[in-house]
């Protein structure tokens, strides 16, 4: 870690920091590694939060809070520092899960396999299923496909013409004879 951000921590911050180089990773195992990424996290929003707020106690008299940052650089430091820290230690979690549902997988295939190899007569060896005949193939398509060309469009909307034509004319004559 850079020298400036190292000089802005205090020295229970700097320990806290200092595990996540790594040569202190590579001694985590997983659950101690998200014990030590949550303090780092809750670090990182402290000192965030104290910079976003200090920051924006300024804005009325420097117009925004980028512009009140200058004299808040402890705060952002430290929150820079720590934000270092959580990307390190969140690489290195995200590695260890990696590794572990890689060993968890091997574990549970190596415990179907050796149930397979159980149960089967054939002394581990996959004995085939019989198939189940398929749908039959037909030479027309089905569905969507069959239903919706240009020439059954067409029928379609001369059958629904006819049939409203037809009970116009019905309508008609119902209206003649009232």
């Amino acid at each position: 870690m850079d020298a400036s951000l190292q000089s802005v921590l205090n020295d229970s911050e700097r320990l806290l920091v200092g595990e996540t180089e790594a040569a202190a990773l590579a001694a985590l195992d997983e659950d101690a590694a998200i014990e030590l990424e949550s303090r780092i996290r809750r670090a990182r929003n402290k000192y965030t939060g104290q910079y976003r707020r200090s920051a924006s106690a300024r804005v009325a008299e420097h117009g925004a809070r980028g512009a009140a940052r200058p004299e808040n650089t402890r705060a952002a430091a430290k929150a820079e520092a720590f934000e270092r820290a959580l990307s390190r230690i969140t690489r290195r979690v995200a590695v260890l899960a990696r590794q572990s549902a890689m060993a968890l997988r091997a574990e549970r295939l190596e415990a179907v396999r050796a149930a397979k190899q159980r149960d089967h007569p054939g002394a581990g060896r996959p004995v085939p299923r019989p198939r189940r005949p398929g749908p039959a193939v037909r030479a027309e398509p089905t569905g969507d496909r069959a239903l919706r060309s240009p020439a059954s469009e067409k029928a379609r909307a001369g059958t629904l013409a006819s049939g409203a034509r037809r009970q116009a004319k019905r309508d008609s004559r119902g209206a003649s004879a009232r």
